[in-house]
């Protein structure tokens, strides 16, 4: 008889192992969906009214992506020539993230609806766009600018990510986005930006 060797794994246990990702894998969507809904209940359901002002501020200033343009400009007209160089990278870094949030990402991934919140809150009004609302687009392009301005300018890095943080959660505590809406933009935006970062050096 054949001594038995511990390193092999016993018969079955591959396909065991198998069923039980299988499942896992199956089961995470639904998972998923239950944390993003109870996060916003939960964030629907505490009244923060100065916070609202100012998620209310940088939501909308981050829309069009007006608040990175303007940082861009700053740059440009201040930091000399790093400056304008770092600016144009920062802005094709915007452009760039739209165009894979919004033509490939969003139809690579199932559609998604946006949260629907029965009551309206005073103070957290803010234009629902159509679009599937995985990933965020706003959190991607935050992140994608971030991650190419600070490659110029390292001092830049707490603000800048800070600002791009504050503008994924804007997007939870406004009711346009679920926090895995936000997660996946942010994913997104760092694998764009860094791309093109290692792209120009």
């Amino acid at each position: 008889m054949r001594p038995c060797d511990k390193s092999e794994p016993p018969k079955g246990s591959h396909s065991s192992w198998a069923l039980r990702t299988s499942g896992h894998a199956r089961a995470l969507p639904q998972e998923t969906s239950a944390l993003d809904s109870a996060i916003d209940a939960a964030v629907a359901g505490t009244p923060t009214p100065t916070l609202d002002v100012a998620m209310t501020w940088i939501s909308n200033a981050a829309t069009y992506s007006r608040m990175w343009v303007v940082i861009a400009a700053a740059l440009a007209l201040t930091g000399g020539e790093r400056g304008r160089q770092t600016a144009v990278r920062g802005v094709t870094a915007i452009v760039t993230t739209s165009v894979t949030a919004d033509l490939l990402a969003k139809n690579l991934f199932p559609p998604r609806d946006r949260p629907v919140r029965s009551t309206p809150i005073a103070g957290r009004q803010a234009r629902m766009p159509t679009s599937s609302s995985f990933p965020s687009g706003h959190t991607a392009s935050a992140f994608a600018f971030a991650t190419v301005v600070t490659t110029g300018f390292p001092r830049l890095s707490l603000p800048l990510y800070a600002l791009a943080s504050a503008v994924g959660y804007s997007r939870v505590h406004m009711g346009v986005h679920y926090p895995s809406d936000v997660m996946g933009g942010a994913v997104l935006g760092l694998a764009v930006g860094t791309a093109l970062r290692d792209t120009a050096s």
